[in-house]
């Protein structure tokens, strides 16, 4: 099954220098094992593969069901460098929120999650 992170979580994004931060928690702690399994360092690299030049970290943050990605090389330098638009981290989050996770079926009933028809 499809699943948007837009149905299933709520973001934070900021920067530091060259890098952007971006927060996915789950909106009901039963989904963070979701995202745990599915919203992985390589899915979120290709989400954003053309848009950042580095690397993407990733942090679990379970008692807060929460993901943290550090999306490095994403800014252009930074915010006083940078001849961007935008050198800030604002917009990442909401780009995240428009990734799709496949998710096996079977879990996505067991734990009612939201399907996603494009």
């Amino acid at each position: 099954m499809k699943v948007r992170l837009l149905d299933i979580v709520h973001t934070r994004s900021g920067d530091k220098g060259d890098t952007a931060n971006v927060g996915v928690i789950a909106l009901r702690p039963e989904w963070y094992s979701v995202l745990e399994q599915y919203l992985t360092r390589d899915r979120v690299a290709e989400h954003f593969a053309g848009g950042i030049k580095g690397d993407v970290d990733r942090f679990e943050l379970p008692n807060l069901n929460a993901l943290n990605f550090l999306l490095h090389g994403a800014l252009g330098g930074g915010g006083t460098l940078s001849l961007k638009t935008d050198a800030q981290g604002k917009v990442f989050s909401t780009a995240m929120l428009r990734l799709v996770l496949d998710v096996p079926d079977d879990v996505s009933r067991k734990l009612a999650l939201p399907e996603f028809r494009a």
